[in-house]
């Protein structure tokens, strides 16, 4: 049950949508760097500072815009309406000059696939459940919509580039967890709703959404195919309550929650910075950002989490003016909140 719920308060919006690029950008130079490599570059307190003018961000922050800007469109939030403007937003992004980030190989797979014309459930990656599933999908978590629409959503923008059932459903938690925040549910209280959430959707399979995306991985049932997903997400999850329990050395928590690769992993370890360090949103991010994993979606997601719950006061002054695509993440922030 949710403990707490508020009306959304002012900057909350924004402050998760700057947020996510933030960490991206702070995450984008240590990504392939293990913590005794960002260490001797950056010393032992990690990055804490966002370099250049612009900020440059990665394919993590392109895609959630390709995203952002594809439910900004639609006339109305259903599978008809959104499916073919995640696909143009998709596709564009693909053929960017811009796109030269060290894009994830299933979203260029997929892209590809989808340029042809293909339905999504034909072009998807099926036994993907790369981090790039939910890197993206927190714009789903600031909309106004009821939670069923929220789920659908989560997984249809998934599931273009990523069938796996548990980039599904760890995309569902992503977006979820950035909607209890935006309703003033405190960053502690995720890891157990998020747990119940798991419990309760366990054997959901969204059909309308979904389609026969079931049958490409040859499950014997819709639920059996959802439930597989939702199982690693509860593994994930009880990793992540295994870690918050215990005392925090101020390590890697890649150790304790996986390297992130994987979208189960990126959720549980951008949480596990995210709770840690709830009263310094820098430092959830700088926590993300000084891994061995992946480390630019950790301190996204990071960052989309804290901005959920704190707004743009989390942030430091002179940021929001330097980020890439500042503008475009202005836009879409506007009046929201």
């Amino acid at each position: 049950m949710i403990a707490s719920m508020t009306t959304p308060a002012p900057g909350r919006v924004a402050g998760s949508i700057f947020g996510l690029a933030f960490g991206d950008a702070l995450g984008k130079p240590t990504e392939f760097l293990s913590v005794a490599e960002i260490d001797e570059q950056y010393g032992p307190a990690g990055p804490r500072d966002l370099v250049g003018d612009p900020v440059l961000v990665t394919d993590d922050t392109q895609m959630a815009l390709a995203v952002a800007w594809a439910l900004h469109d639609a006339p109305q939030l259903t599978p008809e309406a959104v499916e073919p403007l995640l696909r143009q937003r998709f596709l564009a992004w693909a053929a960017s000059p811009d796109n030269n980030r060290a894009p994830g190989m299933t979203c260029l797979r997929a892209c590809a696939e989808l340029s042809r014309g293909l339905p999504w459930q034909q072009a998807t990656v099926i036994d993907s459940k790369g981090c790039g599933a939910n890197m993206r999908v927190t714009p789903v978590g600031l909309l106004d919509v009821d939670l069923d629409t929220l789920a659908g959503l989560a997984h249809l923008q998934a599931g273009l580039t990523h069938g796996h059932p548990t980039g599904l459903a760890a995309s569902e938690l992503t977006a979820y967890a950035v909607w209890l925040l935006r309703t003033g549910v405190g960053l502690a209280e995720l890891p157990g709703l998020l747990g119940e959430r798991v419990a309760a959707q366990r054997t959901v399979y969204r059909a309308d959404w979904l389609g026969d995306l079931w049958r490409r991985a040859n499950a014997a049932t819709p639920e059996a195919f959802i439930a597989a997903g939702w199982d690693e997400c509860a593994a994930a999850l009880r990793r992540l309550d295994a870690a918050l329990s215990a005392p925090d050395d101020g390590g890697d928590p890649c150790r304790l929650t996986g390297e992130s690769w994987i979208a189960e992993e990126a959720l549980a370890t951008a949480l596990y910075c995210a709770v840690r360090h709830a009263d310094d949103p820098v430092g959830a991010l700088v926590r993300g950002a000084r891994t061995c994993g992946d480390s630019d979606s950790i301190a996204a997601l990071a960052g989309a989490f804290v901005g959920a719950a704190q707004g743009m006061v989390a942030w430091p002054a002179g940021w929001a003016e330097r980020i890439e695509y500042a503008d475009q993440l202005t836009a879409l922030s506007a009046g929201r909140d």
